[in-house]
């Protein structure tokens, strides 16, 4: 266990890396979930007609558009649910890891092989899978949501259906095999290439110069750099498939989204005459994963598919060389 000067520096960071992070990780969300479909779309009757919302290209635009509509508020969207997910983690590993492991920062995932760390990255994902939905919708929910209510929240961000059988959020199309084959492809093609080309990193601490190959060394970094062209649009098709809503009303298919009724007395933001991001039709619901990579290209473009690339690019170099 940890002492109390220890746990308020512990908590101190935390709440620090938060700070810092939930504005990024909020507008990186909403960027990647905004639907721009091209210029010109067809109507119920054939007809044409220009896209009308709002046309945002980058995602330092994202973030200076947040802020000008809804202000810091908008900006800490989805605070509250990564708040208790990482407070339930931090004491999780000040309970059962110790003193020197923690300050330190050795704690990892269980060496056990490729096998058994795909395995340990899975089950994670599933734990933490109900936690990446909820705060997906919050982040991209046009309503203002109470730090302090829960339950006025979840009525908010959850359909009936989701609210009286939870489970069902596992069932959203496509959203777990989407995970899934981003851990696989990182687990067993990252990790399992660095292990052949690099097999001196997984050693604790840093490896002396003479003991890796200069050539091996930029084969493994151009490769985690072309990663991006993969792993970029399944998290982007991650984060549109975390916000679409399951519902199960006679009127409605079992992927279809509820439109009324969920949110008619939630709070909006004071002087908001816009929406911070447009969100695509209930209607036509993406119903699986190869499903909304090929409606985002032919609605959107190969570029909705590599939105905030280089982010990707930096987590995949960072993650590879860790």
């Amino acid at each position: 266990m940890l002492g109390l000067f220890d746990t308020m520096v512990v908590l101190g960071s935390l709440a620090l890396s938060l700070a810092i992070l939930v504005p990024l990780a909020g507008a990186l969300v909403r960027f990647r979930a905004h639907y721009n479909p091209k210029g010109l779309q067809l109507d119920s009757e054939g007809g044409v007609q220009p896209h009308t919302g709002p046309v945002i290209s980058s995602f330092f635009s994202m973030l200076r558009r947040v802020h000008r509509i809804e202000g810091w508020p908008g900006l800490y969207k989805g605070l509250m649910p990564s708040l208790l997910s990482t407070l339930v983690i931090t004491i999780f590993l000040m309970i059962f890891l110790s003193d020197s492991n923690l300050r330190h920062g050795t704690y990892s995932a269980p060496d056990a092989g490729v096998v058994g760390i795909l395995v340990y990255s899975i089950f994670a994902m599933l734990v933490s899978l109900p936690q990446v939905i909820i705060t997906n919708r919050a982040i991209t929910t046009p309503h203002k949501l109470p730090y302090l209510n829960p339950i006025y929240s979840l009525r908010v961000l959850l359909t009936p259906t989701e609210r009286r059988r939870p489970w069902i959020l596992y069932l959203t199309p496509g959203l777990l095999a989407t995970q899934v084959a981003h851990i696989a492809y990182i687990v067993l093609g990252l990790r399992s290439i660095r292990q052949l080309l690099l097999p001196e990193l997984a050693n604790p601490g840093l490896p002396r110069s003479e003991e890796i190959s200069p050539v091996k060394l930029v084969i493994f970094f151009v490769i985690a750099l072309l990663s991006t062209i993969i792993l970029t649009p399944l998290e982007v098709i991650a984060i549109r498939l975390s916000i679409q809503r399951n519902h199960a009303a006679p009127e409605f298919n079992s992927i279809s989204q509820e439109e009324e009724g969920d949110a008619d007395e939630a709070t909006e933001y004071a002087g908001v005459e816009e929406d911070v991001i447009g969100l695509r039709t209930e209607r036509e619901p993406y119903v699986g994963l190869i499903d909304c990579g090929k409606r985002i290209i032919e609605e959107e473009g190969w570029g909705a598919l590599y939105r905030a690339w280089w982010l990707t690019t930096l987590g995949s170099l960072s993650g590879a060389f860790s």
